[in-house]
């Protein structure tokens, strides 16, 4: 599974409308140079290792998921810019995608534990409401890989600390300029806190 961040409009104060028009130019910068459709295309790659159905769910969200795609063998080339410009701009918040993500699980009566790559350029609106999110969903078998592009990362690095869960459910991966990171470092920075992950649920009782 894997969430990428795209806003929807929203009413935004008057103080932070320069912020806003910035951070949505960096944003669409790495959709145009290809960043989020090179890591779609990762995540699909290392799928085909770890999962047999040969698809990921890729969600878009921004104050909720906006859109949801399945990317397979068969369709992913340009699926990025195919699908985002179905969305808008606007603010962000992780709690909603979060669990939306998790219901999906749920309801797919899947077995296997979930791998969530998590891509965001930011901190959220609400932080509060994620990190009680992410500390509820300690005690399921979910684990979320936050991939931060750019260079805001202080609260993806206090998710990634964060105390209070049952077991340690979560990753941060930092990709300053996405282009540049190998799919070598980007596979060793997903998967390498996920198999201590999967340790620490079974002792828990989490994982079966």
């Amino acid at each position: 599974m894997s969430l990428f961040r795209k806003s929807t409009k929203t009413d935004i104060p008057n103080g932070l409308i320069d912020l806003t028009k910035k951070a949505a130019v960096s944003l669409e910068g790495f959709y145009r140079d290809g960043s989020v459709q090179r890591l779609a295309e990762q995540t699909l790659a290392l799928s085909a290792n770890l999962d047999d159905d040969g698809t990921v769910p890729m969600s878009f969200f921004s104050s909720a998921v906006d859109a949801t795609v399945d990317v397979r063998l068969d369709n992913y080339a340009g699926i990025v810019d195919r699908e985002h410009v179905k969305c808008y701009w606007g603010g962000t918040n992780y709690a909603p995608a979060m669990t939306t993500v998790f219901r999906d699980y749920s309801l797919s009566n899947a077995t296997d534990p979930a791998l969530v790559i998590f891509q965001t350029d930011g901190a959220p609106g609400d932080q509060a409401e994620t990190e009680r999110v992410l500390r509820d969903l300690s005690s399921f078998p979910v684990f979320f890989a936050f991939v931060g592009f750019g260079g805001s990362i202080q609260f993806l690095e206090r998710l990634d600390d964060l105390t209070g869960r049952r077991v340690d459910n979560a990753s941060f991966f930092h990709a300053a300029n996405p282009r540049a990171v190998t799919d070598e470092a980007l596979y060793d920075g997903l998967t390498s806190e996920f198999a201590s992950w999967l340790a620490d649920a079974r002792n828990a009782g989490i994982v079966r």
